[in-house]
């Protein structure tokens, strides 16, 4: 019985390319050692400037991929650290996400006010409900009614708090709520949670988490 012989080709090795940069630096250097001008040589020291101006750029590639390599680090271990907000409720200003369940609510009135009103606008900008809230009320459940006490239908709200004070409005505040995280991902901003509903919040914006 014949034995097939199998035959491997070496393995090449690739040079890095600050490596191939100083070998072709070298071969400059080379061709111009070469090619000078006899009766004017190249001093000495415009070599060394040359070698030593080659090394600092050499010396700034490799510190800025270990500066690159360690700001991707740290952003793996904050991704790792989000990871256990998964599950978690996060208190945010974004819209919420209604589908029949009360949302929880964190309002604050301005410290003068003696009135204040949940304005309640759809995806479209439409305001569909207006709903008074204690003044002292530190957490409030919004049950999504509409104008005429309605349920309104599942989809993404915004929430306002509209301070007043002897009939007149003093401020209108966007309403922190709770809602559930889902997802914890890096976008165009930096680290960001998305919430139930796909609604997407920095996670520094977020005040406050809680368990479900």
């Amino acid at each position: 019985m014949e034995i097939a012989q199998v035959t491997t080709k070496p393995t090449q090795t690739t040079k890095p390319a600050i490596s191939a940069d100083f070998d072709t630096f070298l071969k400059m250097l080379t061709v111009q050692m070469t090619n000078q001008d006899p009766m004017n040589p190249i001093e000495g020291a415009d070599y060394a400037v040359q070698l030593a101006t080659f090394s600092g750029v050499e010396q700034q590639v490799k510190t800025n991929q270990l500066l690159a390599d360690l700001a991707a680090q740290s952003s793996l271990a904050n991704m790792a650290q989000l990871a256990g907000w998964v599950g978690q409720e996060a208190r945010s200003a974004a819209p919420v996400w209604f589908e029949g369940s009360p949302v929880t609510i964190s309002p604050k009135p301005a410290t003068t006010a003696d009135g204040a009103t949940l304005v309640v606008t759809d995806a479209s900008g439409k305001v569909v409900s207006r709903e008074e809230v204690p003044v002292n009320a530190t957490s409030y459940a919004w049950y999504g009614a509409d104008a005429a006490g309605d349920p309104l239908p599942p989809g993404k709200y915004t929430l306002k708090l509209e301070s007043r004070a002897a009939g007149a409005v003093l401020r209108t505040d966007p309403v922190e709520s709770y809602a559930p995280i889902t997802e914890a991902r890096r976008g165009p901003d930096g680290v960001e949670l998305i919430l139930r509903g796909g609604i997407a919040v920095k996670a520094t914006d977020v005040t406050a988490l809680r368990a479900p």
